[in-house]
C-alpha cells in the first residue's frame, strides 16, 4: 500500500500503471482478434472469444489491483444477491464522473458478464483503446439526427439495423450492455440548463436503451439499475487516483423487463411514449433513492456490504 506517499506522486504512479496496463493487455487482445477475424471456423472463433474474455477480465483485474495499491476505497453496496454470470443484462446508472466506470467495472467484475459499452462510431479511431474495444466486441453505433433524416429519408431505420447487427454477436453468449442514460455527466450547470425535474439527476434519454431492447428481443430480460453516491464528494479521475481514501455507496436493483418493452419498433410513437413513461418513473424512484442515501452518509456502513478494494 502506497498511501504514505504524497498525493501527486500516487496519482502519477496510478496514471503510469494504468497506461502500462493498457499497453500490456492491448497486444494479446489485438493478436487474438486477428486470428478470430481470419479463421473461418465457428468453433475456433468461440475459442478466441473465450480467450478475449479472459484477457478483458485480466485487464480489469489489474486495474483493480493498481487502485488498491495506491489508495483505500471503501464500498458500501446492496443488491449483489441476484447477479449471475449466465444472464443477459442491460445495465443503467446515474453518471457523475469518469470514476463511475472504474466503480462499475470493480463491483461487477466476476459477478456478471463483462460490461460492454455502446460507443460512438468515431471512438474506434481513439489510439490503442479504439481497436481494443473493437476487438473485445464493444458495439460501435451511428445515430442519425432528425435533421439528417429529413434531408436523406433513405437513411431512416439505418440506426436500428446497425444496432441489431451490433447486438447479434451477443445472442449466442450472455452479455452485459452498459448505458449511462443521462448521456453525459451530471453538473449543476447542465441540471439547470435542462430544467431537470429531478433533484440529483439529469433527464434520461430513452433512445439508446430502447434500441438495445428492440434488437436483443427475448435474450435481454433483465435490467440492472445502479445508483452511485460519493459520500465525501464527487472526484474526477485525477482526484480519485491522488486521494488517500474514497467512500462509495452503490445500490443495485435487478428488474424484469416487461414484454411490452422488448423486441418492439423503437421508432413507433406509441412504444416510444410507453418506454419514456417507464424510464421516467424509474428515474423518479432513483432520485428519491439518492436523497435517502445522502441522508445516511453519516452511517456509511448501515445496510450495505463493505467490500475491501482488492482485485477481484
Amino acid at each position: 500500500m502506497l498511501t504514505f506517499l504524497p498525493g501527486s506522486l500516487r496519482g502519477a504512479i496510478g496514471v503510469t500503471l494504468l497506461v502500462l496496463n493498457t499497453l500490456f493487455w492491448a497486444v494479446p487482445v489485438y493478436i487474438t482478434a486477428v486470428f478470430k477475424l481470419v479463421v473461418p471456423f465457428r468453433a475456433a472463433r468461440g475459442l478466441f472469444d473465450t480467450i478475449l474474455n479472459f484477457l478483458s477480465y485480466s485487464w480489469i483485474y489489474c486495474i483493480n489491483g493498481f487502485i488498491g495499491l495506491i489508495k483505500n476505497v471503501e464500498y458500501d453496496i446492496e443488491g449483489f444477491e441476484e447477479l449471475r454470470l449466465d444472464e443477459w443484462y442491460l445495465v443503467i446508472s446515474n453518471h457523475q464522473t469518469l470514476v463511475d466506470i472504474v466503480v462499475l467495472q470493480k463491483i461487477f467484475h466476476g459477478r456478471i458478464p463483462f460490461l460492454k459499452y455502446f460507443l460512438k462510431r468515431e471512438l474506434i479511431w481513439m489510439p490503442i483503446l479504439g481497436l481494443a474495444w473493437w476487438a473485445l466486441d464493444y458495439p460501435f453505433m451511428k445515430r442519425y439526427s432528425a435533421e439528417l433524416l429529413k434531408k436523406k429519408p433513405h437513411l431512416k431505420g439505418g440506426d436500428i439495423k446497425a444496432t441489431r447487427k451490433a447486438c447479434a454477436k451477443f445472442k449466442d453468449r450472455p452479455a452485459s450492455i452498459m448505458n449511462f442514460v443521462e448521456g453525459t455527466r451530471f453538473t449543476s450547470e447542465k441540471h439547470d440548463a435542462q430544467h431537470s425535474p429531478y433533484r440529483h439527476l439529469l433527464m434520461p434519454r430513452s433512445g439508446g436503451i430502447s434500441y438495445v431492447l428492440s434488437a436483443m428481443g427475448e435474450n435481454m430480460q433483465k435490467v440492472i439499475d445502479v445508483t452511485i453516491v460519493y459520500p465525501d464528494g464527487v472526484e474526477n479521475a485525477w482526484a480519485f487516483l491522488s486521494s488517500r481514501k474514497s467512500r462509495i455507496m452503490v445500490r443495485i436493483e435487478v428488474l424484469l423487463i416487461d414484454q411490452n418493452l422488448r423486441g418492439q419498433d423503437p421508432d413507433d410513437p406509441e412504444y416510444r411514449d410507453r418506454f419514456n413513461n417507464w424510464l421516467n418513473t424509474l428515474w423518479a424512484g432513483k432520485d428519491i433513492k439518492i436523497s435517502e442515501m445522502m441522508k445516511r452518509m453519516a452511517m456509511p456502513h448501515a445496510g450495505g456490504a463493505i467490500i475491501p478494494d482488492d482485485a477481484r
